[in-house]
């Protein structure tokens, strides 16, 4: 057993009944996995990254365009998926000025993908899958529910998929760039689970670990990261710096465990790779 594989076997002191994860590298090979790889998976929050990609692919495919007003007055569909459309988290209850503060909003995803399936002209589950899942081979991928939290899929779709955000196929590099790059800087927000982030900077659908603390990827994780994590008890995570992604999902609900299991376990991660 190598030392990456010795480390995934941490999952099994998890508190939950299943769990699996597996380790990414940059040219799309599993350099180690643990757990039922096939097995579907609520992955909450992680839902995010992949309705991001679909809305990416429809800027690229001229559905609409960044810029175009989406959601309150004054957002567009830029504000929406860098969680700054001043939408509240759940309700279509304005609490600031669009590009104002960085308020973590489920509701503006659902907006989000209301506002591209008119545009499409197509369910947005259907799109989602014809956009990203179909062709990434993510078979045991679906959407069952909000576009912010109501995807289900197993660790084996998601390394496909975490394989796509090191090496683009579906989008051209320089949208993906775009979209694991800050965007409106310096707002200040909560970051779920870990409070008041100052700043609590965002990608387009991505979060970004910059400089945060306390985080949910590791210590020795770069600023450069990106990624999402699930109240479900999911993560995937991309350092480009590392060159290596890493995926989890548990059936057991995010709360202090992950708080203290996930950065230990991302930096073995780290440590095994380049130790």
């Amino acid at each position: 057993m190598s030392a990456l594989d010795d480390v995934l076997t941490r999952i099994e002191d998890w508190p939950a009944e299943n769990a699996a994860a597996a380790v990414i590298a940059a040219d799309g090979r599993v350099l180690a996995s643990h757990g039922d790889l096939e097995q579907p998976y609520r992955l909450a929050s992680v839902t995010k990254p992949l309705t991001a990609y679909a809305a990416l692919i429809a800027v690229e495919e001229g559905v609409f365009d960044l810029d175009d007003p989406a959601g309150p007055e004054g957002s567009t569909v830029r504000h929406l998926l860098a969680h700054t459309s001043g939408l509240d988290f759940s309700e279509d209850k304005v609490r600031a000025a669009p590009g104002t503060r960085r308020i973590y909003s489920n509701r503006g995803f659902d907006v989000l993908a209301d506002t591209l399936a008119a545009r499409a002209e197509i369910p947005f589950g259907t799109y989602l899958s014809e956009a990203v899942f179909a062709p990434l081979g993510m078979t045991d991928s679906r959407l069952d529910g909000s576009a912010g939290a109501g995807a289900v899929a197993s660790v084996g779709d998601l390394s496909r998929f975490a394989a796509e955000l090191q090496r683009p196929t579906l989008l051209a590099a320089q949208t993906l760039t775009e979209a694991t790059t800050v965007a409106f800087p310096g707002l200040d927000g909560v970051l779920p689970g870990y409070g008041t982030q100052r700043p609590n900077d965002w990608g387009l659908g991505f979060e970004l670990r910059d400089g945060k603390s306390p985080h949910w990827t590791g210590s020795a994780n770069s600023p450069a990261t990106f990624g999402h994590f699930g109240q479900s008890g999911t993560f995937l995570w991309v350092d480009p710096q590392a060159g290596v992604a890493c995926v989890a999902v548990a059936d057991r609900d995010f709360g202090p465990w992950a708080v203290e299991a996930w950065p230990p376990f991302s930096d073995a991660v780290l440590a095994a790779l380049h130790g």
